[in-house]
């Protein structure tokens, strides 16, 4: 018996189980809220001109103190999946420096749960681990490193039936629960709902960086009539707007709520954090002595900057930006 993908819905499954058999909190070594999670997270409101002088006030909603290693996004979609794997094996996928990896393999370390993380590209296995790699390895996930051709194929069946088999043997296949890359299925999106319920009456427009796009949807799905929701993907492509429609098909049986995406502002794609950025996130941090993570919140707030100043944003606009995560090292 081994866990498989089902495309159409995107959830994992126990072959010949079936879904919602293993739906308990309890885990060997503790349990998901041991983990003390600060919810609802705190909402800030800072003045900046850059924003004040076009009419819009700025609130930052501090989703990066939730917790101080399962951090912003990554509780709310890996609480959910934590529940459901009731104490097996974690398998999830990234790349070099995936901030998913890392929140997977600090939860497997609190909650005493083996992970396993399959990471994207095969040329990196005879290199020394960067930063982010290693703290996952020091929080005991196992790491294999797979060619891209293969990874981008990880969703279909007979691929991940090969790589559990190859990384877990057919015994230890039998126990793994597989959590999508970015941690983005049906129960992910189901756990963020919670966020945009908790800015319900507080904001006109909610805004936060995109990756897999889980967050967004589940975000959308919780704010109440009137208020909108606005992604800045950090990928290039433009393939996310299918994928969150997608993701909320499997969630909720169709569209939720009112969002949109600006897609100009990943600055040529994931991990890329030119020379402007960094010096718009130090002096976002000087500003306001908020920490600013690079790779996702720097651009999410760098794409509003800009924004404000095309005059996006009707005057008396009450906007929320997500804090989805903080730099690494925290």
């Amino acid at each position: 018996m081994w866990s498989c993908y089902y495309p159409k819905e995107r959830e994992w499954i126990i072959a010949g189980r079936g879904r919602g058999t293993f739906h308990r909190t309890v885990f060997d070594n503790g349990r998901v809220t041991d983990l003390r999670p600060r919810l609802p997270s705190p909402l800030q409101e800072v003045t900046d001109d850059r924003f004040g002088r076009h009419g819009v006030r700025l609130l930052l909603k501090r989703d990066d103190l939730i917790h101080p290693e399962l951090i912003g996004n990554k509780w709310r979609k890996l609480a959910p999946n934590l529940e459901r794997a009731t104490g097996r094996t974690l398998l999830t996928f990234g790349g070099a420096y995936s901030n998913h990896l890392r929140a997977t393999a600090a939860a497997g370390r609190l909650l005493g749960l083996p992970t396993v993380g399959v990471v994207r590209g095969d040329e990196l296995a005879g290199r020394p681990l960067n930063p982010s790699l290693a703290r996952c390895a020091a929080d005991g996930m196992r790491l294999h490193f797979v060619d891209r051709a293969t990874y981008r194929r990880k969703t279909e069946p007979e691929i991940l039936k090969r790589l559990l088999n190859r990384l877990l043997g057919a015994a230890g296949a039998e126990g793994v629960y597989v959590v999508p890359e970015g941690g983005s299925n049906a129960a992910a999106v189901r756990g963020c709902r919670a966020l945009g319920e908790e800015l319900r009456g507080h904001a006109d427009v909610v805004a936060l960086a995109c990756g897999t796009g889980g967050t967004l949807a589940g975000l959308a799905a919780g704010l109440a009539p009137g208020q909108r929701a606005l992604g800045v993907p950090v990928l290039r492509g433009g393939f996310l707007g299918e994928e969150i429609r997608a993701l909320q098909e499997e969630a909720f049986g169709g569209r939720r709520g009112e969002w949109r995406l600006d897609e100009r502002f990943h600055f040529g794609g994931y991990a890329r954090v030119p020379p402007e950025l960094d010096a718009f996130a130090e002096d976002f941090e000087r500003r306001h002595g908020v920490p600013v993570e690079r790779l996702y919140v720097a651009k999410s707030l760098y794409g509003l900057v800009a924004l404000a100043e095309e005059g996006a944003f009707a005057r008396g606009t009450r906007l929320a930006a997500v804090v989805t995560g903080a730099p690494f090292p925290a």
